[in-house]
């Protein structure tokens, strides 16, 4: 892989990938294991080489440090009082996958079929897409002496990039909260990623021993030395290029690396938007691909009329409730003192485990709201 190489050196490839993250770093891999393929990976952040992105705790030094994230803010909310909240992307190799709570969870069969039905697209179905989670998984409770049931082969992959592993460390307080659970009538579950979530459990983690497992170090290390990978880091793609006539065609993008200023990339086959939920909609208008009437308020000509684009976004909010308890151990008892905090530093030291390996959320709950629903359709984070 050519690393931020000398940009006027190579200009034409075949494709051209924006943004190195969860998405673009695989498709880089993928693209690339032709040597065939000239491929130019883009990406507007710099290297994850920052030691907190690394550390799994470390989502508390990433979010929100324009380092690692682009610090997007929603505008006030009515639903909110008013408030406008973060919303964190990020900003370096990995993307999201360098700052997220590195939580392991695909989602419901149910919606990928209703995707696809909508879309009219059958590759959306779960059936369809599962083959695929597969085959870039190495899954834990299938290595050597792994805990997995007969079923486990068949909904998860072993020997792939994309390391799952279970969290390294337990609490009794979750352990109770999860009992309490099963005596409510909610089963407990060793899996929320066969397609239903219901259930109790840890989640599992997107982690190697102990160390945050990010979407550049699965596919981008392992592509590193094919001489048909192009890497520029640091570098903001401005817009697309767009080819003239009644249906355009993307032909490349305009980029501003530094010491270097604007610059065209060339893609004789495809261009492919993978700068997530906020980067690639926003590229699109830029370059003229969206409401027609929000483009021309900016004075941008209108090369596509398609009033979708920056449009329907969904999320979820996180509803936070604390409650104290007595006679139990938490994060907070054991990091109240200067001693506490140095047991917790020591045993990551020497062992990857403790409260620095955790994710944000520990114990995870999907169950259903009322008797009315068929499905699970609330989600709880649990947390010491």
């Amino acid at each position: 892989m050519s690393d931020n190489n000398n940009a006027q050196g190579q200009l034409d490839f075949d494709y051209i990938v924006v943004g190195a993250g969860s998405a673009g770093c695989l498709l880089a891999n993928r693209l690339s294991a032709d040597p065939a393929n000239r491929v130019l990976l883009i990406e507007a952040g710099g290297r994850d080489n920052y030691h907190w992105i690394h550390i799994p705790v470390g989502y508390l030094y990433c979010i929100d440090n324009p380092r690692t994230d682009w610090r997007f803010r929603t505008e006030p909310d009515p639903g909110l009082n008013g408030r406008s909240l973060i919303y964190p992307r990020g900003k370096t190799l990995g993307g999201c996958s360098s700052i997220n709570g590195m939580l392991y969870i695909r989602g419901q069969a149910r919606d990928y079929n209703h995707w696809a039905e909508v879309t009219g697209e059958p590759a959306w179905r779960w059936d369809n897409c599962l083959p695929d989670f597969m085959r870039h998984e190495d899954h834990y409770r299938l290595d050597d002496g792994g805990d997995a049931d007969p079923e486990h082969k068949n909904y998860h992959g072993h020997g792939g990039e994309w390391r799952i592993e279970r969290q390294r460390l337990k609490w009794k307080v979750l352990e109770d909260f999860a009992d309490a659970c099963v005596e409510a009538g909610i089963p407990r579950t060793r899996d929320f990623n066969r397609g239903d979530n219901e259930g109790v459990d840890y989640f599992e983690v997107n982690q190697r021993s102990g160390w945050r497992w990010n979407t550049s170090k699965a596919f981008l290390r392992t592509a590193e030395k094919r001489p048909n990978l192009t890497l520029w880091h640091s570098t903001h793609v401005m817009a697309l290029e767009m080819s003239a006539g009644e249906k355009p065609r993307c032909t490349g993008v305009r980029v501003e690396r530094p010491g270097e200023g604007e610059l065209t990339a060339n893609a004789s086959r495809e261009v492919i938007l993978s700068a997530g939920a906020i980067g690639s909609p926003q590229l699109l208008q830029l370059s003229g691909i969206g409401p027609a009437d929000l483009l021309r308020e900016h004075d941008i000509p209108v090369v596509a009329d398609l009033p979708g684009v920056g449009e329907n976004l969904q999320d979820h909010l996180q509803i936070r409730s604390v409650y104290k308890v007595r006679g139990a151990k938490t994060l907070n008892t054991m990091a109240n003192s200067l001693t506490g905090k140095a047991r917790i530093g020591l045993e990551y030291l020497i062992k990857r485990s403790g409260p620095m390996s955790m994710a944000p959320s520990q114990l995870c709950l999907f169950t259903r709201s009322s008797e009315e629903y068929k499905h699970a359709n609330i989600e709880y984070h649990v947390q010491p």
